[in-house]
């Protein structure tokens, strides 16, 4: 191969930098929009791909009291099997406490 080549033309892809936290902001964000359209399909209201703003209100107030109600009232819910909304409740938490992480580490 001829010198003077294009790192693409040498095979070599141009990666584009992406800082760790973006896709988990984007995980986030997706799983918030799950629960605002499982929200409106429990309440029988018409759920697009796109969640209203009373839908994600809605889904605000969820999360908010999901993350309110402490570790006690989720280690009972241990011994039965988690609603889908619950479900998707806990993966939010989790994928919460991981962006804290994430944030915690770059501030120490």
């Amino acid at each position: 191969m001829a010198r003077g080549g294009s790192d693409r033309s040498m095979g070599f892809e141009a990666m584009a930098y992406r800082d760790e936290l973006e896709p988990v902001l984007e995980a986030e964000q997706v799983l918030r929009r799950r629960i605002a359209l499982l929200l409106a399909q429990e309440r029988g209201e018409p759920a697009d791909e796109a969640p209203s703003g009373s839908q994600m209100h809605a889904a605000e107030e969820a999360i908010d009291a999901w993350s309110e109600e402490g570790e006690e009232a989720h280690d009972s819910r241990a011994f039965r099997p988690l609603t889908p909304l619950e479900a998707l409740l806990a993966e939010h938490r989790a994928v919460c406490d991981r962006i804290l992480d994430i944030r915690d580490r770059r501030l120490s």
